[in-house]
């Protein structure tokens, strides 16, 4: 007999029974089930609610319930439809009709809310460990190649010359915004549901403030509707793990780009890549381009999240049982990609002679001229026909700018003279891009050091909102 078959007359259909049950992936809320089962006990404790003496034992029967799935003595069935009746259930064979007592004062909407919410806030503070851990590694390699010059490029085509630890520092950058869009999630994550039973709250003189003191949430929710039917949070934890599976698709392509025998500009380690079946000499940057082709399957959990809840009426609907396997996968994908990329970056070697090769066998320093004109006072724009002209005459030669003569310079204009080629060389084009925000090596240096102590300050928030929300804070330490 179900949980709930008081008014049934027939068994469910085995059919219905696979295909309503959430147990096949809502097992992995099993550890937020029973921690946010005991915190509801000690508050109907505490209020009176139910004996202490019950509340003893069935504390005791929910920890040995926990010792019971560690130790595979429980397994999860779907007659049992979900993670909720399946931890309930165990209970009873544990201390018997008590376990039945658990239950007063709540719903499975709200209890499957909170397990959500739990579920999340320890899940996104791992993603946000990772994303600190992916940054520190760009950081590093941008501390290594202050002085490797290269090519910055706009439609695919080189435009100026950049340094390398610029161009780190730019996806250092979206991650910072990943990670601020985390912290601002976890407002909306960290707010208990617990206590709005199945919409309209309960008859019983709960205390949903104790609750929220035990598991360490910020807020409650203050209306009972909104409480069980919210799944903004996910949708914007989908939303923040979509745009930062895109930052990494993009820094992955570039890595794959940069591999490639047309650019040689690093070499990823072997331990990185795998070979062909058929090709000896193949070595293919298989983990970058997994990680780019899974972006896809991101944003196909958002879209999934926000169709199902578009034409949702308030409060619980069915609907809302597929709002969790997307975000298990997300979660899976987010974390692997950035704990696999952080090793893949920190291990790349850098082909800085290629990377400068690029940037003197090229016009990445015409804007550079078109500049020096500018200053002995030629308008930007007759300055930029100047060069023009200047350019194609050099392919028409096959030189570059720095590879003129004066004579030939001043053919293009007579106020040209030989400080020409000091405004011309790599180095000097890169630092005259002394400004905030530019490529200069002072300001790259002033990049890092910002990027050090934010990542430093971040640590501390993610250890502290760590420690204060482990699971071992309330359960048995696993053996």
């Amino acid at each position: 007999m179900k949980l709930w078959g008081g008014r049934f007359t027939k068994q469910t259909n085995e059919l219905v029974e696979e295909f309503t049950a959430s147990i096949p992936f809502d097992y992995q809320l099993w550890e937020e089930d029973i921690v946010g089962s005991l915190a509801h006990i000690q508050m109907l404790g505490k209020c009176g609610i139910i004996d202490n003496n019950e509340v003893k034992q069935i504390i005791d029967g929910l920890h040995q319930v926990y010792e019971g799935i560690q130790e595979e003595k429980y397994t999860f069935t779907i007659e049992n439809e979900d993670i909720h009746m399946n931890i309930e259930k165990m209970l009873r064979e544990e201390i018997g009709p008590l376990a039945g007592k658990l239950h007063t004062g709540r719903s499975r909407n709200d209890q499957v809310a909170l397990d959500l919410h739990l579920y999340l806030r320890r899940k996104t503070l791992e993603v946000a460990e990772q994303t600190l851990l992916l940054q520190t590694a760009l950081l590093n390699q941008a501390k290594n190649h202050l002085d490797t010059v290269m090519p910055g490029y706009t439609h695919m085509q080189r435009a100026q010359p950049v340094l390398l630890s610029h161009h780190l520092l730019a996806y250092v950058n979206m991650l910072q915004r990943d990670f601020e869009r985390i912290q601002d999630n976890w407002k909306r994550i960290n707010i208990l549901p617990l206590g709005a039973g199945a919409l309209a709250g309960t008859t019983f003189p709960i205390d949903r403030e104790y609750v929220a003191g035990i598991l360490h949430f910020d807020d409650v929710y203050r209306n009972s509707m909104d409480a069980v039917s919210d799944r903004d949070f996910l949708a914007e934890f989908l939303f923040q793990a979509s745009l930062q599976a895109m930052h990494l698709s993009r820094l992955c392509e570039e890595l794959v780009i940069w591999s490639s025998q047309e650019f040689s500009f690093i070499e990823l380690d072997d331990a990185y890549c795998t070979g062909s079946s058929i090709m000896p000499q193949k070595k293919n940057p298989d983990v970058a381009e997994l990680i780019r082709g899974k972006t896809g399957r991101v944003y196909g959990h958002l879209m999934g999240m926000l169709t199902i809840l578009k034409g949702l009426p308030l409060t619980y609907n069915k609907d809302m049982q597929d709002d969790k396997e997307g975000m298990f996968d997300t979660l899976t994908t987010l974390k692997g990609a950035l704990t696999i990329l952080a090793p893949m970056i920190e291990s790349m070697h850098v082909n800085q002679a290629e990377m400068k090769k690029a940037v003197t066998h090229d016009f990445a320093n015409a804007t550079d001229l078109a500049d020096y004109l500018v200053r002995i006072n030629i308008p930007f724009r007759e300055a930029h026909e100047i060069v023009g002209k200047a350019v194609l005459y050099c392919i028409t030669k096959n030189k570059f700018l720095s590879d003129l003569s004066i004579e030939e310079f001043k053919q293009f204009s007579p106020l040209i003279e030989s400080n020409v080629y000091h405004a011309l060389e790599v180095e000097t084009v890169v630092n005259a891009r002394n400004v905030l925000g530019g490529t200069a090596r002072n300001q790259v240096e002033l990049q890092l050091d910002i990027l050090q102590k934010w990542i430093e300050t971040n640590k501390d928030w993610v250890h502290k909102h760590k420690k204060q929300t482990q699971l071992s804070n309330w359960l048995p330490r696993h053996s």
